[in-house]
């Protein structure tokens, strides 16, 4: 069942007019306490409108870390620590990883242990890193002595609370405690609706349009010629492009309109010319967890390079794993590794390739690595990628999505993702004016007669 999505029309036209009418009117007679409670209990709403029956999880989880934070900077032992992380992996291996253990264990026995059927909590990758990142600073002695309030709401305000980005203490918490926050800024209002616009644009015309096609090619995985392979592939390609860059645009648009700054997840990443700068600028905060809380303990490159390697393939396959209970998952980690290692050592040697066949190289690479991402099973995605590179059944005819019109919008899409500007690139010297009204009100009119099609974004999954 749907909950309350961005870009739903109770949403659009219920929640958030009235929590940001709410939020600035009681700032504006200086009850900043009660105006943070509101967002609290606002964020809390929005949350239990999906499935409240997980909401008592969610408190459990920012009480547990609170105090345990508050713990640990007192005392500062590893005992603590280790108490407090261990507790959110436990939380977050039973409910996102307990069947797919079962059911791997069931697969090398060969018993038949009972696959226990649990419904994955909203957010729970997003909370539970947030968290855990919270109580390695509180270790290291760079967390502050936060209100409960103030940290309550930097674990749950809605923007983020679903499908990130994962948000960072440091970043975050001091916002809510600045009198400007509180303030009404019509200029951050402006750029956070046409954010919000773009995104939504973005999602309900763009990612969506693919949906259908990718569909219909992943379920016919074992069926595809060369040419339907490839249209299946880039369609998803694009579908989970969109899709990802609208509610990160959406999320930090929101934030916005409250005078929050929410960071950058997603920068162009099509543009990469290496599988480095790709994890540069694909979902930005959690290769900045990855890297912060897991590569550089490891040893990141301090140890050697062989070492180097190793910890950069473990952070990968644990990356892949924290997007989905599943060796489809684990393997698009270690694909992403193994890309990694590769692209370090062709540096190593100098080797100087023309940008854009560097840019191609990467892209290909990124397509095939979707693939497992996508597909049902682990043969699904090798019968995909064995089509994608039998050029013996190159055809035209096939599955219905593959027409000409189609192969237009792949090709124009491509041309988009690779060279044009992306939406802070287009407001970094925003002004209001009539060109942006007119946009953005064309914009919106546009998706908002079809919103009743809405759909769920991608990484609400993960």
């Amino acid at each position: 069942m749907l909950g309350m999505l961005f870009n739903s029309y109770e949403f659009i036209f219920v929640f958030l007019p009235i929590t940001i009418g709410v939020y600035f009117s009681l700032a504006k007679k200086h009850w900043i306490k009660a105006a943070t409670m509101w967002l609290f209990i606002a964020s809390l709403a929005f949350y239990s409108y999906w499935n409240i029956l997980y909401l008592p999880l969610l408190l459990l989880s920012i009480c547990f870390n609170f105090i345990m934070g508050k713990k640990i900077e007192a005392r500062r032992t590893k005992v603590l620590l280790a108490f407090g992380v261990g507790f959110n992996l436990l939380l977050l291996g039973y409910f996102k990883y307990a069947g797919f253990f079962v059911s791997s264990l069931n697969m090398i026995t060969g018993n038949g242990f009972i696959v226990p059927q649990i419904i994955l909590p909203l957010g729970i990758s997003f909370f539970t890193f947030t968290q855990t990142a919270y109580l390695i600073d509180a270790y290291r002695g760079e967390t502050n002595k936060y209100s409960f309030l103030t940290y309550a709401l930097f674990v749950t305000v809605f923007p983020h609370l679903i499908a990130g980005p994962i948000l960072h203490h440091k970043d975050m918490i001091p916002q809510f405690s600045r009198l400007r926050t509180f303030v009404v800024n019509y200029k951050n209002i402006a750029i956070g609706i046409c954010m919000f616009t773009i995104g939504l644009f973005k999602k309900a015309v763009i990612a969506d349009t693919f949906a259908p096609w990718v569909g219909l090619a992943f379920d016919h995985a074992d069926k595809l010629t060369f040419v339907e392979a490839w249209c299946g592939a880039l369609a998803y390609t694009f579908q989970l492009y969109f899709d990802f860059s609208a509610y990160s645009e959406m999320a930090i648009g929101l934030g916005l309109m409250f005078n929050l700054t929410l960071p950058i997840n997603f920068n162009s990443p099509y543009k990469s010319t290496s599988i480095i700068e790709f994890w540069s600028r694909w979902h930005i905060t959690l290769s900045s967890f990855l890297k912060n809380y897991l590569y550089i303990p490891l040893g990141g490159n301090r140890h050697g390079e062989l070492k180097k390697m190793r910890n950069l393939l473990f952070t990968m396959l644990l990356g892949g794993l924290w997007h989905g209970a599943g060796w489809t998952f684990v393997i698009w980690g270690g694909l992403h590794g193994i890309y990694l290692i590769i692209n370090h050592q062709w540096r190593k040697c100098g080797i100087i390739l023309p940008k854009l066949i560097n840019r191609m190289l990467t892209f290909v690479a990124v397509v095939v690595a979707w693939v497992f991402f996508r597909a049902e099973s682990v043969q699904d995605a090798i019968a995909i990628i064995s089509a994608m590179g039998n050029i013996e059944t190159i055809t035209l005819q096939g599955l219905d999505f593959v027409k000409q019109n189609e192969y237009g919008w792949i090709l124009g899409m491509l041309l988009v993702t690779m060279y044009c500007k992306n939406t802070q690139e287009r407001l970094v010297n925003f002004r209001a004016g009539w060109k942006w009204l007119i946009v953005v009100v064309i914009m919106f009119a546009y998706v908002i007669i079809d919103l009743n099609k809405n759909t769920e974004f991608l990484y609400f999954q993960f």
